[in-house]
């Protein structure tokens, strides 16, 4: 084995000649070559940062104290000397620096490249063998240096400076310089120049000053609710500036004797050298040798408008939409709620003159940051207020930053609140309304408990009656307070509620509340555990929540199996569990964004459900049933087409060409013209709900005529849109359709039962309310069993769970496929927040 040795140079046969040790080979690569050459660079940067540390820190502390205005708060005769000694130490920084620097020798990268391998393979690269050949042995070792120099890494720089300056301070120094670029001015870093000349060189100093401070500053801020950012003037290059009305115009003028002419606005104070202008006007701002053409735009009063109207939620609660949008952001709004008297119908406890009532004023929720343009909706839960059912006239009003108002058009509409249909507890409520229109109703009311109270058995619960007739002596006391009247309203309202729900509330409120723990839990990624048994819990609290409405709805048709059944979709214990089971396996499988949204979508449907009364309703046999049933098939076709023409624009969307949407458009005109003749047949000519009905369907008619339109130009966007708007349509006319038959059913009712009680009067009844047609009070009410049915269904015969379960798939699958525009991932997000 040959002896491995190093030295100088060393000639060898067959050789080109000697070599010098410290030679890298060209074959390496340039791995090598690259972490060499960011070594040596990393080196330079550490020899300078050890020699000129402290030169740098002085001069960014000098520039700091001059742009911050320092100079100017130290006394005059002090400041020649801080200067002086400031700029001897720049000096011997600057000297000793050069003294200490030290040039990188050619080897030095190298050698430290060399240090960080294992082995140090670049020296041995360059080694020659000392004695014998090198002969495979030696070729070898080669190979195996040159593969451990493949993994050569550059090394970062180390300049100890943490251990050459222990007081940090370089980051003194680093801190002022960066508070000197953000807060301070090119303005004071002359002031200061200009005030430690005129220290040493007094004759110098005006001319050495004029020369390097601006003549003048200036800013243009506009009003704080615009959100718009302050103007520094002498940085603009343009002389053409718009300003929002009402900003403020500041110059601080240096020097005397500066020219300042404008004609935007009133000038504020009398100081010559702090002038502040107010922008009023479009005009000119003309200051020392600059020019502004300044244009004020005017500002525009907001604009509010009420979008559909009100609608009652199955709790009782208003949904109301609105859109505002003013040129620099709404500031406040609020809806104005007032008694409309004129459509007030005037009988019984309505028959006296109201006390005053000052009008509801609601706030409307805005967005927290851009207010420019807003679209929202007020939900309020008004059901105990007085004019709850009563017609009222509702007006948004929307005001800006500087107090301009703007107002939509009242509307007319019945005050959305909570109904019951209990009949005693109807007649709880009713006797509170009246007792809040008018405390002069007290004593017809007490009449009334007094009635109600006669020979209770089998109707007043015992525990109702003694609060009852507490209630007597309170109204018939002989002065009856405001304080005395809201108590007596309140628990009037507790006695309804709770003949109207039998702890339904409560089960209610559980089912909430268990809720919205678990969509905390799962916001705020609690453990599986903890998930687990809040959903243990909403599992038992909406049993028990089914179980109460499905008794409250079986109570009844066990007296009354020949009233038939309302027309809707009823929700099934079934349904709810696989809605249940389908959010625990989501959870299971760890998506808990999409459980946390079915949840939220679970929670609308539980809460849509409501109790009705169903006996006097159409059956379907009956003169609106069968309009109904063919506005249902033409809502389901509509929906079928619309889902179509979303699969026909995602065919086109991947083949990236357009296709043939005639037979689709060919569809929707037969639809259209199946609608427009359903709607000339329809009942309730003349009526407010049969117009209304005939005006949604008239709406419709004309999106499914643009969604036509739409398909023949191959805009399969366009036609979506106004198939949807054709949908909503429908179903709104469907409601107000529904709603016209239900009074007709309820007026029929009232017909048959006020000639049944003719004759049952001459009978002798001496109890109020004893006939079973009547409530309470003597009055005719429809009465029936009672359904636990879903608002807002697509129709009957659908389930609205397990569409819900399917809309929601679907749009989940194609929003994760990664080739989809942007424009139709919008989309499908938004479909995702309406299902």
């Amino acid at each position: 084995m040959a002896l491995i040795g190093r030295q100088k140079k060393t000639e060898l046969p067959g050789t080109d000649g000697p070599r010098a040790t410290g030679d890298i080979p060209a074959d390496l690569g340039g791995t090598v070559t690259r972490a060499l050459a960011l070594t040596r660079w990393g080196m330079v940067w550490e020899r300078i940062a050890v020699a000129f540390w402290p030169l740098a820190a002085l001069l960014a502390l000098g520039f700091a104290a001059l742009a911050l205005g320092a100079a100017q708060v130290v006394p005059s005769a002090l400041l020649p000397w801080i200067a002086g000694v400031w700029l001897a130490a720049v000096i011997a920084a600057a000297v000793a620096g050069g003294i200490h620097a030290r040039r990188l020798g050619p080897q030095d990268a190298m050698l430290r490249l060399d240090r960080s391998l294992p082995g140090r393979p670049l020296t041995a690269l360059s080694d020659r063998a000392a004695i014998g050949s090198e002969g495979a042995l030696w070729q070898a070792h080669l190979a195996q240096m040159r593969q451990a120099a493949q993994s050569a890494r550059a090394v970062a720089p180390d300049a100890q400076l943490a251990r050459r300056d222990p007081l940090a301070l370089r980051l003194v120094a680093l801190l002022a310089l960066v508070m000197a670029l953000i807060f301070g001015g090119l303005g004071q870093l002359g002031q200061g120049i200009g005030a430690i000349a005129a220290t040493v060189a007094p004759r110098m100093a005006p001319q050495q000053t004029a020369q390097t401070a601006p003549a003048w500053e200036g800013w243009a801020e506009p009003p704080a609710y615009t959100r718009r950012p302050t103007i520094y003037l002498n940085a603009l290059r343009e002389d053409a500036l718009e300003l929002p009305k009402g900003s403020l115009v500041q110059l601080r003028l240096y020097g005397e004797d500066q020219p300042l002419e404008q004609d935007i606005g009133p000038r504020q104070g009398d100081d010559p050298q702090q002038v502040v202008i107010r922008a009023e006007t479009s005009g000119a701002l003309q200051v020392a040798d600059r020019r502004f053409d300044i244009t004020v735009l005017p500002d525009l009063p907001p604009s509010i408008a009420l979008g559909q109207a009100a609608a009652r939620r199955a709790d009782g609660r208003m949904m109301q939409d609105f859109t505002a949008s003013d040129d620099h952001g709404i500031a406040t709004a609020q809806a104005v709620i007032a008694l409309d008297m004129g459509r007030v119908d005037r009988r019984f406890g309505l028959a006296v003159d109201p006390d005053p009532r000052d009008p509801i004023r609601l706030e409307l929720p805005l967005p927290s940051r851009d207010r420019r343009d807003v679209s929202g909706q007020l939900v309020q839960d008004l059901s105990r207020h007085p004019w709850a059912n009563l017609p009222v006239t509702l007006t948004l009003q929307a005001q800006d930053g500087i107090d301009q108002t703007g107002r939509s058009d009242p509307q007319t509409t019945p005050l959305p609140g909570r109904r019951f249909f209990n009949p005693l507890a109807a007649s709880l409520i009713e006797m509170r309304r009246d007792l809040l229109w008018a405390r002069a109703n007290a004593p017809r009311s007490a009449e009334i408990l007094r009635a109600l109270t006669w020979q209770p058995e089998g109707f007043v619960e015992d525990a109702l009656y003694d609060e009852l007739r507490g209630a007597v002596g309170l109204l018939e006391a002989p002065e009856f307070s405001v304080q005395t009247r809201d108590r007596l309203a309140e628990a009037l309202w507790e006695a309804a509620v709770q003949l109207e729900d039998g702890g339904l509330s409560d089960a209610l409120q559980a089912m909430r509340d268990a809720q919205e723990k678990l969509s905390e839990a799962i916001r705020n990624g609690a453990s599986p555990d903890e998930i687990q048994q809040l959903m243990d819990q909403l599992r038992e609290a909406t049993q028990d929540y089914t179980r109460m409405l499905a008794e409250q709805s079986e109570a009844p048709e066990a007296d009354s199996p020949d009233q038939g059944q309302e027309q809707g979709q009823q929700i099934t214990g079934d349904q709810i569990q696989q809605m249940m089971e389908e959010i625990q396996r989501l959870m299971n499988e760890g998506r808990m964004a999409e459980a946390e949204q079915l949840l939220e979508q679970f929670n609308r449907m539980m809460e849509n459900l409501q109790v009705r009364q169903s006996k006097g309703q159409q059956g379907e046999g009956s003169q609106g049933s069968q309009p109904m049933n063919r506005l249902a098939d033409t809502l389901r076709d509509q929906q079928q087409l619309s889902d179509e023409a979303f699969r026909e624009a995602q065919r086109q969307f991947r083949e990236g060409q357009p296709g043939d949407t005639g037979e689709l458009a060919d569809r929707q005109r037969a639809l259209r013209e199946d609608l427009d003749r359903q709607r000339e047949l329809l009942p309730g000519q003349g009526s407010e709900r049969g117009d209304q009905a005939r005006d949604r369907l008239d709406d419709a008619g004309r999106a499914m005529e643009e969604a036509e339109q739409a398909l023949r130009d191959g805009d399969t966007g366009t036609a979506m849109q106004r198939q949807a708007d054709a949908i909503q349509s429908m179903r709104e006319g469907m409601q107000s359709m529904g709603d016209m038959l239900a009074e007709q059913g309820q007026q029929g009712q009232r017909s048959e039962d006020g000639q049944q009680g003719q004759t049952g009067g001459a009978n002798g009844s001496g109890r109020a309310g004893g006939d079973p047609g009547t409530d309470p009070l003597g009055r005719q009410q429809p009465t029936g069993t009672n359904q636990i049915t879903g608002e807002g269904v697509d129709g009957p015969g659908q389930n609205p769970a397990a569409r819900a379960k399917d809309l929601l798939d679907e749009i989940r699958r194609r929003m994760g496929d990664p080739g989809r525009s942007a424009a139709e991932l919008d989309y499908l997000d938004r479909l995702g927040d309406r299902f």
